[in-house]
């Protein structure tokens, strides 16, 4: 495993195991497997209701917990000092820990600011190791940066061969802040796993388009989360740092850049609404 090394000192698997999507009745033994195949950081997030699953899983796995790198991130309707501060508390206790590797604010709607300087406390207080954001456009990165004692470790957005986040990774690197990416194989959207492009460069590898990807985003520089419920697509996707992209095929990738989301433009004023919504969804789920 490869590592990156955040602002504050602490270091980061490069590559890790997602749980979006993955449901409370198969995420343990998911988890599982995954920490089985080799995976140590283990990405989860409140609003995907499979927090008690992962802690199980920790619980259960036989690997120390300093070797684990457990990432949660705080929902919006838990935003707001006091009720982000209780959120996490809470969600150690469903992971069954007494601190956590990293915590994100999940989307950048809301009173984010109250909700951040929570995470300030909770990092002062040596219950996390790292703080940071997720879906955080590069204006309202800059603005947090800015406007905060403590600089986001993180911000964890959407990067993919076909929106790759080249401007945003620049602004990251600039305010020294870790990029990761979700959804590094675009939920196959845009036929991705049969992009003509990824499997001409998957072949002169002998290797799968999905490690591809994850290799590019490695060489990148960015920290990568893979998913899937296969132990079998679990070992492939970690199978990657036993080959490096040449230089041409970084390049070759990089032209199918798009600049635009596979999913949602969060600085749409439609996609603030449909995260309303969202929020009143998961309300009645919780």
């Amino acid at each position: 495993m490869e590592y990156v090394t955040l602002n504050n000192g602490v270091k980061m698997p490069l590559l890790g195991y997602g749980v979006y999507q993955v449901t409370k009745e198969e995420c343990e033994a998911c988890v599982l497997d995954a920490i089985k195949v080799g995976y140590r950081l283990i990405d989860t997030a409140q609003s995907y209701f499979n927090e008690e699953a992962v802690g199980n899983a920790i619980e259960k796995c036989g690997v120390p917990r300093e070797e684990l790198f457990i990432t949660t991130k705080v929902w919006i309707s838990n935003y707001g000092y006091d009720k982000t501060r209780e959120s996490v508390l809470n969600s150690m206790k469903k992971l069954k820990v007494d601190y956590l590797d990293l915590v994100l604010l999940h989307q950048p709607f809301g009173d984010y600011y109250g909700a951040y300087h929570a995470l300030e406390d909770l990092y002062k207080e040596g219950k996390l190791r790292a703080i940071g954001v997720s879906n955080f456009y590069p204006d309202r990165l800059s603005d947090i940066c800015a406007f905060n004692e403590i600089t986001p470790q993180i911000n964890q957005v959407e990067t993919n061969p076909f929106n790759q986040q080249i401007e945003a990774q620049e602004n990251m690197i600039k305010n020294n802040v870790q990029i990761e990416a979700w959804a590094p194989f675009g939920e196959g959207r845009n036929d991705m796993f049969n992009n003509p492009v990824l499997k001409k460069i998957a072949d002169k590898y002998q290797k799968s388009v999905a490690q591809v990807i994850l290799r590019w985003l490695t060489q990148r520089g960015v920290v990568a989360l893979a998913k899937s419920v296969n132990i079998n697509r679990m070992q492939e996707n970690f199978t990657i740092f036993d080959f490096k992209l040449s230089d041409d095929d970084m390049n070759t990738i990089k032209e199918l850049d798009t600049k635009n989301s596979l999913f949602f433009n969060h600085q749409d004023p439609n996609t603030v609404d449909m995260f309303v919504q969202f929020v009143n969804q998961r309300a009645m789920l919780d």
